[in-house]
């Protein structure tokens, strides 16, 4: 029976477990959070919408930690957000660092002390440094522990593009590279449909192709509309983190931008970034760094740096090169 835990019940959290039970998946979802009531009141809302006909007869619980023993997935989701207001309309994830970096080592301290064996995604922003802190601070294996990272980036670069050109999103291969941030690559040389690249879908399906600049400029202005409009963003990146789990409990070996540290790719070391990781039963498989632009490892080696710059902040001791 596979069992998945959500340790963090609030917008996101709360999206990730109406995904996971819809998803039939699970036999068991155990859920986790501080405040009084609210695991309690998320297990209730669910485990009534189990006698829906359209739902799974999963069995949906307030739990602890020591739920994780026999977990196959925890997904993590807990800490503060960034809040909007009229003066900054684009807050940085980053601020969060050191608030969230608390809020993580808590949580990776409270499951390290009862297992090291499930795999662990972070959903956490900056998800990149608090991905960072799950996987290297609390002794997991390798590749056990990973971030969402951009993985919504990603989807919502493969809308726009989709959108520009009057097609399916599925249909379009490509995805961004480094920070779930502000700082955030298209690798805009890696985009294609029907293996049509970036610079002739115009020809091929109409509409003008993107420009690098002005792609990563809409993909973070596209999570902002979201934010600035509701306060918050919640649909995107728990299904990211569903897609991910799945990937997980069938061994899909799915490749998916992910959030883990880096190991010589491009140079680097000492840091955790989105790249493309083949994700299975046993979490990162493997992880690819695809050929870039010169103009795209650049842009790469920047979003790395603000990364950098938000681990300091979070007491993570990340060296610079």
């Amino acid at each position: 029976m596979n069992k998945l835990v959500i340790v963090g019940l609030g917008h996101v959290g709360s999206y990730v477990l109406a995904d996971a039970v819809a998803s039939g998946l699970y036999g068991e979802i155990a859920l986790i959070d501080t405040a009084d009531g609210v695991a309690l009141g998320e297990a209730l809302d669910q485990h009534h919408a189990t006698a829906l006909n359209t739902r799974v007869n999963v069995d949906v619980h307030a739990g602890d930690y020591g739920d994780c023993a026999d977990a196959d997935v925890i997904i993590v989701a807990a800490g503060p957000s960034i809040v909007p207001s009229e003066e900054n309309r684009v807050p940085d994830r980053a601020e969060l660092a050191k608030t969230n970096a608390a809020v993580i080592r808590q949580v990776m301290g409270d499951i390290a002390a009862v297992t090291l064996d499930p795999v662990v995604i972070v959903i956490t922003n900056p998800c990149d440094t608090m991905a960072h802190i799950a996987a290297t601070e609390f002794g997991f294996p390798l590749g056990r522990v990973f971030g969402t990272g951009t993985m919504l980036d990603s989807a919502r670069m493969r809308r726009l593009i989709a959108d520009r050109h009057g097609i399916d999103p599925s249909s379009v291969h490509g995805l961004m590279l480094g920070e779930h941030g502000l700082s955030a690559v298209p690798a805009l040389s890696l985009v294609s449909v029907a293996g049509v690249p970036n610079s002739g879908l115009g020809d091929a399906f109409g509409g003008d192709p993107y420009e690098l600049d002005e792609l990563a400029h809409d993909v973070v202005r596209a999570a902002y509309d979201v934010f600035n409009a509701k306060g918050w963003t919640n649909a995107g990146v728990a299904q990211s983190a569903i897609v991910m789990a799945r990937a997980v409990l069938l061994d899909e070996r799915a490749v998916y931008p992910a959030t883990y540290p880096l190991d010589g790719e491009y140079g680097l070391r000492d840091v955790s970034v989105s790249l493309p990781c083949v994700i299975g039963r046993g979490g990162v498989v493997r992880r690819v760094a695809p050929q870039l632009t010169d103009e795209e490892e650049a842009l790469l080696r920047t979003s790395v740096e603000a990364v950098r710059q938000a681990m300091s902040d979070a007491g993570c001791g990340a060296k610079v090169e």
